[in-house]
């Protein structure tokens, strides 16, 4: 989720939006830009889900030879499912980003990590946006998902719920695999535009990866600074859709009461398709 700004470009709006000229990339901004793209897409063609493969092709994030050009996607989303992007300087409050969404805007960084950040960010930069979290906006069920994830967040601001529904968006949106016939495929952002995660998400024998538990994942921390402890599968996006459509209001009174439990923890009520080692 984000969280602060950095930068105040002089012509940001109250809503931090500006306007930002595509044609100040540079030549060097747009070669990081394919060395990231070559190294995810081999990784990602197998291990990532058909949804966001068939994505990434309709929005033609991959093959404009460098960054692409945010009006150009942010117009083919608007068309297909009512979603526009909208350019921001960095991390901006969360109120603020949660409040885009619930217009169906996405708030997208314009810069690009460094050489020396390849494989670690501390924050999100346009590849982890770009490639990340836009694609499945086109998608018409997860795009409505956002929208409606967007809504109950800003009622749960309201209702000092944040750090619930942060988790939520964590274990879904930015972390989540999917359950297929061809077997577990990765759909969240944080994976897909990460090399190494992308990987150890689906590969690795150390990691739980449990069943879709609306009110589990709300009362479970994870962390920002490493590799996932736990992961959570959904069957669809259907699934995910109608799971989290409810209003949360009493799901929350019912957590608060509940302990918090930690990144590896597992209960006897969970469904667990794969019990970590924790190595």
């Amino acid at each position: 989720m984000i969280l602060r700004a950095d930068t105040h470009p002089p012509d940001m709006r109250p809503d931090y939006t500006f306007d930002f000229d595509h044609s100040q990339y540079t030549d060097d901004d747009h070669a990081l830009w394919r060395f990231l793209c070559d190294r995810q897409k081999p990784l990602l063609k197998n291990r990532a889900c058909k949804e966001y493969l068939q994505a990434i092709e309709k929005l033609n994030i991959v093959s404009e030879g460098g960054i692409p050009d945010m009006r150009r996607v942010s117009d083919i989303l608007e068309k297909t499912t009512g979603w526009k992007l909208v350019t921001v300087p960095g991390l901006i409050p969360g109120g603020v980003f949660l409040e885009h969404l619930s217009k169906r805007q996405f708030a997208t960084t314009w810069w690009i990590r460094g050489r020396d950040q390849i494989d670690y960010l501390k924050e999100p930069d346009i590849f982890h946006d770009l490639f990340g979290h836009v694609p499945l906006l086109s998608n018409p069920i997860f795009a409505d998902y956002m929208h409606q994830f967007g809504l109950g967040a800003v009622k749960a601001k309201g209702l000092k719920a944040i750090k619930l529904i942060t988790r939520l968006y964590w274990f879904t949106v930015e972390f989540g695999l999917i359950n297929t016939p061809e077997g577990l495929r990765i759909y969240g952002s944080g994976i897909v535009s990460s090399a190494k995660e992308s990987v150890y998400a689906l590969d690795s024998p150390a990691p739980n990866r449990l069943g879709f538990d609306l009110m589990r994942m709300m009362r479970t921390n994870y962390r920002y600074d490493d590799l996932q402890r736990s992961y959570f599968v959904i069957d669809s996006f259907e699934q995910l859709f109608e799971e989290t459509k409810p209003d949360f209001t009493d799901y929350y009174a019912k957590i608060k009461e509940m302990p918090e439990l930690g990144e590896s923890e597992l209960l006897p009520t969970d469904k667990i398709i794969t019990r970590g080692t924790g190595a």
